[in-house]
């Protein structure tokens, strides 16, 4: 029986659309994951159980008043034993994501990408606070 759907092979690749979303470099999100992957400025790539979440601020970067160039928000999420702290901008998603546990990865990316997407982050900084860690 003959279909009338179009076959896709590799000689006719699937279209994609202006609206189609594009994969932003400096976040990620997965529904099954038990860890933050924290890839700081410095190149160390840190994972922080979820399970040892404690909280997460989103304020107004203060280092505005000093450098209006400065990245216009700035959000801390502590774990247990770290302190990451994340400079950008859109960093609502953030919020959204890790507040349902899904942010799987968090790392900065080239200040040009502020135009292309919706979320930037600037800068990653990570902070161990026990000693024994």
């Amino acid at each position: 029986m003959k279909s009338s759907q179009p076959n896709n092979t590799s000689d006719n690749p699937p279209a994609i659309s202006a609206s189609s979303p594009r994969k932003n470099p400096c976040i990620g999100s997965d529904p099954n994951i038990a860890a933050l992957e924290v890839i700081a400025d410095d190149g160390i790539s840190y994972l922080l159980p979820y399970a040892q979440f404690l909280y997460a601020e989103r304020t107004a970067n203060p280092a505005l008043d000093k450098a209006p160039e400065a990245p216009p928000e700035k959000m801390s999420i502590h774990f247990v034993g770290a302190e990451v702290v994340v400079l950008g901008s859109g960093l609502k998603r953030l919020e959204s994501w890790l507040q349902r546990y899904e942010l799987s990865f968090v790392m900065s990316a080239d200040s040009r990408l502020g135009a292309v997407y919706d979320t930037h982050i600037a800068a990653v900084t990570l902070t161990l606070t026990k000693e024994n860690v």
